[in-house]
């Protein structure tokens, strides 16, 4: 964290959580936003009972159902642990009084909706523009370490294809 966030350290709280939690379910409104010092989550839609993996965070990363939390309507995704994780969180109302006290933050937090938004397009084009093997070339060069702590099958999940069809991939590699 940065010096203007540790002027606002008594607004956050530690959170150990084991591994398959549930942070947050969709359809439920976000009140919490959560900052990972240790760990991993992943964010996921149901469709029609079965999981779709829509992103992978790590150390450093910030997760919410940000248009939930900042809106209070119902969030569309699913935020759970896939490893023991070690969160400082922060709730909505302590975050929109930093938000306000700070205008570094405030712009901080733009600069990084925007980082968010971009990653969102980029994911959004590969999946239209490339095919399985590419995708998962792409996700092993932004995330080498993924293939050692995330599941098979969520990685496969997010990458649109079977852990079959994944198996197969890593195989050619």
């Amino acid at each position: 964290m940065t010096d203007e966030w540790n002027k606002f350290r008594h607004y956050f709280k530690q959170q150990e959580v084991p591994a398959k939690t549930l942070l947050l379910a969709e359809g439920k409104v976000s009140k919490t936003m959560f900052f990972i010092e240790k760990g991993c989550l992943r964010t996921w839609v149901n469709n029609g009972g079965k999981e779709i993996t829509t992103q992978f965070f790590f150390e450093g990363d910030s997760v919410s159902s940000i248009e939930s939390f900042r809106t209070n309507q119902p969030s569309l995704y699913s935020i759970e642990s896939l490893e023991p994780c070690v969160l400082q969180t922060v709730s909505q109302t302590d975050f929109l009084e930093i938000i306000e006290k700070s205008p570094e933050l405030r712009k901080e937090l733009i600069e990084h909706l925007f980082r968010r938004l971009f990653q969102a397009q980029q994911l959004f084009y590969t999946h239209l523009k490339s095919n399985p093997q590419k995708r998962y070339e792409e996700l092993i060069e932004q995330y080498p370490h993924i293939v050692q702590r995330v599941p098979q099958h969520y990685i496969a999940s997010y990458l649109g294809i079977t852990s079959v069809s994944l198996s197969r991939i890593r195989n050619r590699k």
